[in-house]
Order: C-alpha cells, then sequence, then structure tokens
C-alpha cells in the first residue's frame, strides 16, 4: 500500500488535518494512539518505563502519569533518548501491524517525530503540517496545560521548524482558518490518489 508519512511540529494541528483526510477516505493510522495503547498498565513498556524512571511517573490508578514524564523528558536530553529506546521499536511494530490491516486506497500515517526517529524511510511520500512557533505556544500551553519552559522543551525536541519543511515532500500550511486548511488537503488527496494509483503492480 502507497504510505504517506504526515508529520508536524507539537500543536500544529496534525489531528485536525489527518481528520479531514479521512474524511476523505484515506486509512489514517495516528501513532500517538499507538503510543498510548503499547503503556496500558501492565504492559511490557510501562514495566520498563516504572523501571527505568520511578514510581512517579505512574499514577494511583497505575496509568502513566503523562504530565510528569513530560516534565522529566522534556528537561533532559538523555531522559527523552531512554523513553525513546523504549517505545519506538514497539510504535514501529504496531504501526506497520496496523497498515497492514487497512482497506483504503492509501495509509496516511500520522507520525509526529517522522524524521527524528528514521519512520521517513518506511514511507513513500511525506507531508508537514506548519504554523508559526507563536501559534505553536499558545495551542500547546492551552492543550496541555504546560507552563512556557516545558512548552519550549517540547518544541527543541523536534526538529527545527525551517529544517522539518525542508524535508517534506509536501507541505500545509494550518496558520489560517480550517476552510483554508481543508482546501489544501483535499488537493493533496487527489494527488495521493493519483501516486497510490501509479504505484500499484501494472
Amino acid at each position: 500500500m502507497f504510505r504517506v508519512g504526515l508529520t508536524g511540529g507539537v500543536a500544529c494541528g496534525k489531528t485536525t488535518v489527518a481528520d479531514i483526510f479521512a474524511s476523505l477516505g484515506a486509512g489514517v493510522v495516528d501513532t500517538d494512539s499507538i503510543a498510548r495503547d503499547v503503556v496500558e498498565p501492565g504492559s511490557a513498556a510501562l514495566a520498563e518505563i516504572a523501571a527505568e524512571f520511578g514510581s512517579e511517573v505512574i499514577g494511583d490508578s497505575g496509568q502513566l502519569d503523562r504530565a510528569a514524564m513530560r516534565r522529566l523528558v522534556f528537561a533532559d536530553a538523555a531522559r527523552r533518548k531512554t523513553l525513546e529506546r523504549i517505545l519506538h521499536p514497539r510504535i514501529r511494530e504496531r504501526t506497520l501491524a496496523a497498515i497492514d490491516t487497512l482497506q483504503a486506497p492509501y495509509a496516511l500515517v500520522v507520525v509526529p517525530l517522522l524524521f527524528e526517529t528514521g519512520f521517513h524511510e518506511l514511507v513513500d511520500r511525506s507531508v508537514v503540517v506548519d504554523c508559526p512557533v507563536e501559534t505553536q505556544l499558545e495551542r500547546l500551553k492551552h492543550r496541555d496545560d504546560v507552563d512556557e519552559r516545558t512548552a519550549q522543551g517540547m518544541l527543541a525536541a523536534q526538529l527545527d521548524r525551517k529544517a522539518r519543511v525542508a524535508r517534506g515532500d509536501d507541505v500545509i500550511d494550518n496558520g489560517g482558518d480550517r476552510a483554508t486548511t481543508r482546501a489544501q488537503v483535499e488537493a493533496l488527496h487527489r494527488h495521493y490518489l493519483q501516486l497510490a494509483g501509479d504505484s500499484l503492480p501494472k
């Protein structure tokens, strides 16, 4: 199946864009959702996280305390790498399995760290959702209820905005209104349908 990797800076609106693609018929696999599944209570990943980071990242219900985890890993690059070492192989394995189950003209794989994790090597094309950094920070602080320092750390953990846009095959500007974003998605959807058809065996 033809695969498109969708990425973008944190709080740039990847979910909004992915939802529009899904409404048009693309098969969407969201690695954020998969990442939540792999750390469910009782999972091997959560046990490994608890062993590495301690009980302070596990909530009273036995779930991963995501806010505590964010504060730790976005303040310390080494600890973030440790978390990625635990999670990324498991997320990749489940993502590839999910793609195999899709019944759609092409797969849209939402990967926040598409280039940083090497996942871009597993897709045929990449699309970057972009918006101004100031918009990212405001959305992030409002959405995740984080302070300025944590928000800046979350941005710093990703590729520089210009570098990410430069590496993408396609770019969606999500700094405006929803109608403008949707028009861009619709145009790319038509393009991906053509590319997916061209990729089929003759």
